[in-house]
């Protein structure tokens, strides 16, 4: 299902939740730090080992509201494994233009 990824105003986060929504390993892995930081609901996770097994099964099926210069994405999500649920996607870019940290939860707004 296509959502409209028009609200997302930063051309970094636009690539990586495009590819999340497609399930495309090819474009989502290069676009992050070789030692990204990721966090799950306030807990350090292991990033390639989760997305290996969550691209394809999660993706936004909405996009609610786009923050912090675009940075920071919150809306409705599914996953096959969890259920609907809302969620926000935190990003950091750093200077050579790649994702190093990625913090992502569930969210109440």
């Amino acid at each position: 299902m296509a959502i409209d990824l028009t609200k997302l105003s930063n051309a970094k986060v636009k690539a990586a939740i495009t590819a999340l929504q497609k399930g495309d390993e090819k474009t989502w892995f290069p676009l992050f730090a070789t030692d990204v930081a990721f966090y799950d609901d306030g807990n350090q996770m292991k990033f390639n080992n989760f997305f290996k097994k969550a691209l394809g099964h999660e993706r936004f099926t909405s996009i609610d509201k786009v923050e912090n210069n675009g940075l920071e994405v919150y809306g409705h999500f599914h996953s096959d494994q969890w259920g609907d649920f809302k969620t926000c996607f935190k990003f950091k870019v750093n200077k050579e233009g790649k994702i190093a940290r990625l913090d992502i939860g569930q969210a109440s707004y």
